[in-house]
């Protein structure tokens, strides 16, 4: 603890007896806010492992399954299937605010640019295998999973800042500010009423 550099009058008093009890009430209000960010970073945390071991299984499958459906086809023939995209991917990102985070919210609208009448595919079913026609349609289907991951990924590093920067005000308040504030305090006190005894004596010397 270190005594702040101030003059023991009673208007300082005052004065630090206001900032120790906005302090005071800064402490609790940022702990709470810690707390519950912590609460909501586990829980993102926990679901972000869970889609993250989902998606990447799908992938690792999808992957396995493509590399075997193309070994029965020439590598002219892939780089034609895959020469023209299939959809239109427009992708709107908004701001969620939580706990004084602004996390982000990733809306995606999946457009197939030939029509519905042109199915998924723009190339011949005669130029592929049922296998990679699977496979393919398996890895377009995991892109709302693969939006939600980056979003709940970038959510949890937010979050992650933000409560270190959080316990890092919590404890300057804790171990530094408020003892600061009531050691000044003790000391004013113990000044003023040193100077209302002399006082004190200096009347009844008088008397």
């Amino acid at each position: 603890m270190a005594r702040l550099n101030v003059k023991p009058t009673r208007m300082e008093l005052n004065i630090l007896k206001e900032r120790l009890k906005t302090a005071t009430r800064g402490h609790k209000l940022l702990k709470d806010k810690r707390d519950e960010l912590m609460r909501r970073f586990i829980e993102a945390v926990r679901e972000n492992n869970r889609l993250r071991q989902k998606v990447e299984a799908a992938l690792v499958g999808n992957m396995q399954d493509f590399v075997m459906a193309k070994s029965l086809e020439s590598d002219l023939m892939v780089e034609e299937i895959f020469a023209v995209p299939t959809r239109e991917v427009m992708l709107h990102i908004e701001e969620e605010n939580v706990m004084s985070v602004r996390v982000p919210k990733l809306h995606a609208r999946i457009d197939n640019p030939y029509g519905d009448d042109e199915g998924d595919v723009v190339y011949s079913y005669l130029a592929s295998n049922s296998q990679m026609d699977s496979t393919i349609q398996e890895m377009g289907d995991l892109l709302p999973d693969l939006l939600k991951l980056a979003e709940i990924e970038k959510s949890c590093q937010l979050m992650a800042d933000e409560i270190e920067k959080t316990r890092r005000r919590v404890n300057g308040l804790e171990y530094a500010t408020i003892p600061d504030l009531k050691e000044t305090i003790y000391y004013i006190e113990m000044k003023l009423e040193e100077a209302e005894r002399a006082n004190l004596v200096r009347i009844m010397k008088v008397k």
